[in-house]
């Protein structure tokens, strides 16, 4: 067996001696004593533990009270090293469960030796363990898991643990009994054996116990504490037990009440085969192997299944049976017989029949041919029973397998069926559905309750309802999905038309809710060679993308090559991003910079990071394409964090060149910011790279308030407590209220690019723009004007004491190099933007 040996010790250099002393070992490291627990958590298999008592953050004496009281860790042998002189430590090591102690400095000799024994030790309890577990296992397979019931060791009478420590017996002994094992020490066997059988097993017994016979048999009976009577095939065998045990047999024993009864309705068989036959559920018959099924012999239960007497059958003098028979059975009837009859087989058939009162029952026929001496067919016998309840049931569970339980309606299960039926059986044939995605109805149920959100589902299906046809199914595919499926339609057009009454049938109920909806269409007659699960994952896109686009009113969405290709393009977005999360060099991820102009200075005072993809296979892909699919997949978390080290090492770049002022903004998404260990992430990447906090500015859009206000709050609060300045992004079409602004724990307002276009569009002085930077002053935050492109526009942010600009005006966005290249330039001349502009 593979030894793994784990070495924990603050120390380097003591870890790498010993690493190198037991290099034909497997060895992990460990330098603290938090290290440890996680490395022993991920690896179960970890034989020995060499521990250092004294290590940062959780001492070795921490280690082994933890090794002590967790179970999993029960079987790890632990050395402690411990420096000279430390004879208590070594003492407290040994009662907390070590189990040898190596002293400082480490003598590699000595250390070799101890762990060689240890080994020997591990590698000799794992084989002994190893031969008793197979040895216990065999004979505890065997023993639990007879199908008889054995008793090793049981007195006739009340016995104890202490005074019959062989006594056993296993799980099929227990059951034919009734009882425990614990019960049937206290009472013993014969009190639990019936009177009428207790003397002959006690004379045999006894026979047995005096040596007189080495085993006996017997049936004999039980008595049941319910008071019901078992009965056994019993043999009772010597057995040597040591010490001379005076118990010294096993009985071993099989329930044979079944075959016991089996023999008392044999012996009553011709007393009972009369009663039996005029109590059947049905009727037991005989008849001639003819097309009408003449009947020789029916018993008294025809009249409770047909509705006629005996009488009205025998010879057909009223009606001949196959007349009962259903039409439309009465061909597969003949050829089952004809073939059952061919192969010697028995009949066994379900079938409708119509009663004197015309009332239709369901029947099952057992039957068989019955041989003459020329080995011809001479009769049929068999019996029929009424099977009409079961079916009932039968057509109960299908109904509920195929329905949903709550709206009636077909369920999803019972689609897939269908179109997999369908699309192997109708071919050419004009198929599509149509899937109503009201998905948003959950958010219903945190408001109203649970019942409120099932009672509105279930309104709405009775009023799809009236749109379903001879050619329209509805079902009830998910939770607030539905589908209609739609056969022999005419044409896309027919299927616009449908939606539009779905959607004016809705209208009704998501106006009052002010919820939103989404209309899913797939045509299929294109498309059979998909499974069924393929062609519904196919219409929740369709109709998961008219949710997305909804504009305040129901949208219809088609399923076509275009949305396919949106879809394929999405995921290959996803590829790449992923590729982009696994690449230690970020793969196609990288940033430009586009400068920020402090115009009271006139120069850059910082530049805004802005993530790019150029991908090997996808090329350059749009950040307005990438970044909402990087958010919907949380994908957003991996690639945020390496954008955040990339600008890190622009401003490390920076530094170099000594410009330790200027500062850096990072867009930071809702996903990431809400995510549990955002700031503390953040924050140690900021103290891992060594960038200045206040040269850091995390940039968020002015939307985010409203998912989640005081939590993100909060977490801004914190960051700015770091050194970190705020900034909000798209300031003045986001968040509704005004009024907040002065709560929130941000430094900059960023003044959305629509305030500034209006200023080319509306004569200045009507517009809000200056009023937005005085307003953000009076609550003492600074201003940046986004956008800004010509050079009215410069003039009037500046007579109205804007603190910052950004737009194309200044530059475009910029690579590193580039960015740099004009930071150099704008610090060399000082009025450089202001030539440039003009």
């Amino acid at each position: 067996m593979e030894i793994k040996i784990l070495v924990a010790d603050d120390s380097a250099s003591d870890r790498l001696i010993i690493r190198n002393m037991l290099s034909d070992f497997r060895i992990l490291t460990a330098s603290d004593g938090r290290e440890v627990i996680q490395i022993l958590e991920e690896n179960e298999d970890i034989n020995l533990l060499i521990l250092d008592l004294n290590m940062p953050n959780m001492d070795g004496f921490q280690v082994l009270q933890k090794l002590r009281t967790d179970q999993k860790f029960i079987r790890i042998r632990t050395i402690i090293l411990t420096n000279y002189e430390e004879l208590e430590n070594e003492i407290a090591g040994l009662k907390l469960g070590a189990v040898d102690y190596i002293r400082k400095l480490i003598h590699m000799e000595s250390l070799r030796a101890r762990i060689d024994i240890h080994i020997a030790l591990i590698r000799t309890q794992n084989l002994l363990e190893q031969k008793l577990y197979q040895q216990g296992v065999t004979f505890e397979l065997i023993f639990n898991q007879a199908p008889v019931g054995i008793a090793i060791s049981y007195s006739y009478e009340r016995d104890s643990a202490d005074l019959n420590p062989f006594f056993s017996i296993n799980p099929a002994f227990e059951k034919i009994t009734g009882r425990t094992k614990e019960e049937l020490l206290k009472v013993g066997w014969a009190a639990i054996t019936h009177p009428d059988d207790l003397e002959e097993n006690l004379k045999l017994h006894k026979s047995l116990l005096i040596g007189e016979t080495n085993d006996y048999t017997m049936d004999k009976r039980y008595i049941k504490p319910d008071g019901s009577i078992v009965w056994v095939h019993m043999l009772a065998a010597r057995l040597d037990l040591p010490e001379g045990h005076q118990f010294n047999h096993i009985a071993i024993m099989k329930d044979i009440t079944e075959s016991k009864e089996t023999e008392r309705k044999l012996v009553e068989s011709e007393r009972s085969k009369s009663v039996l036959l005029a109590h059947l559920p049905g009727m037991a018959y005989r008849c001639i192997r003819d097309r009408k099924r003449t009947m020789q012999y029916v018993s008294e239960g025809c009249l409770g299944l047909t509705g006629y007497l005996p009488e009205n059958l025998i010879n057909n003098k009223n009606i001949s049976f196959v007349d009962l028979i259903k039409p439309e059975y009465r061909d597969v009837l003949e050829m089952e017989w004809n073939r059952v009859l061919r192969d010697q087989l028995p009949f066994s058939y379900e079938y409708e029949i119509e009663t004197a009162s015309g009332k239709t029952k369901w029947v099952l026929e057992l039957g068989q041919g019955i041989l003459n001496g020329q080995g011809e067919i001479e009769a049929l016998e068999g019996m029929m029973i009424d099977i009409s309840d079961r079916k009932a049931i039968e057509t109960t569970l299908k109904y509920n397998n195929d329905h949903d339980r709550w709206t009636g309606l077909y369920n999803r299960s019972f689609l897939e069926d269908l179109l997999s039926a369908q699309t192997k059986q109708i071919v050419g044939t004009k198929r599509a559905l149509i899937s109503v995605n009201l998905s948003s109805l959950q958010t219903l149920t945190a408001s109203y309750g649970f019942h409120y959100t099932q009672d509105l589902v279930k309104n709405i299906a009775h009023a799809l309802m009236i749109h379903c046809a001879a050619n329209r199914l509805l079902f009830n595919t998910y939770e607030n999905r539905f589908v209609f499926y739609i056969t022999e339609y005419l044409d896309k057009k027919e299927l616009v038309e449908f939606s539009r009454l779905i959607t004016q049938t809705l209208e009704s109920y998501l106006s009052i809710e002010r919820i939103a909806g989404g209309i899913g269409v797939i045509e299929m007659d294109q498309n059979n060679n998909l499974s069924a699960d393929q062609i519904l994952r196919n219409l929740l896109i369709a109709s998961e993308k008219a949710l997305e686009i909804n504009d305040g009113e129901i949208v219809t969405c088609f399923y076509d090559s275009e949305l396919e290709k949106e879809i394929n393009r999405e995921q290959e977005i996803k590829h790449e991003l992923n590729q982009i999360i696994q690449d230690e060099n970020d793969g196609g991820l990288y940033l430009q910079f586009q400068p920020i102009l402090d115009l009271r200075s006139n120069q850059i005072c910082s530049f805004e990071a802005l993530a790019r993809i150029n991908g090997r296979s996808l090329g350059r892909v749009p950040p307005l394409e990438f970044i909402p699919i990087a958010e919907k997949t949380k994908l957003m978390i991996p690639v945020g964090t390496k954008i955040i080290r990339q600008a890190f090492r622009f401003l490390n770049h920076l530094y170099a060149l000594g410009f330790d002022t200027i500062s850096v903004s990072i867009n930071i998404s809702v996903v990431q910011l809400l995510k549990n260990d955002f700031c503390q992430n953040f924050l140690n990447i900021v103290r891992e790279m060594q960038v200045i906090p206040e040269n850091v500015i995390v940039e968020i859009t002015e939307s985010i308030f409203s998912s989640n206000y005081q939590e993100i709050n909060r977490i801004l609060a914190e960051l700015q407590k770091a050194g970190i300045r705020i900034s909000v992004d798209d300031f003045g079409t986001g968040y509704s209220s005004l009024s907040r602004e002065r709560e929130l724990n941000v430094n900059c307002l960023k003044i959305d690019k629509y305030f500034i276009d209006s200023l080319l569009s509306i004569n200045p002085e009507k517009t809000i723009t200056g009023d937005i930077i005085s307003m953000a002053h009076r609550l003492d935050h600074c201003t940046v004007a986004e956008g800004v492109e010509h050079e009215m526009q410069w003039q009037y942010l500046l007579e109205h004491h804007c603190d910052m600009i950004q737009g194309y005006l200044i530059s475009k966005p910029l690579d590193e190099d580039a960015a740099v290249e004009l930071l150099k330039k704008s610090t060399a001349e000082h009025n450089f933007f202001r030539t440039f502009s003009s």
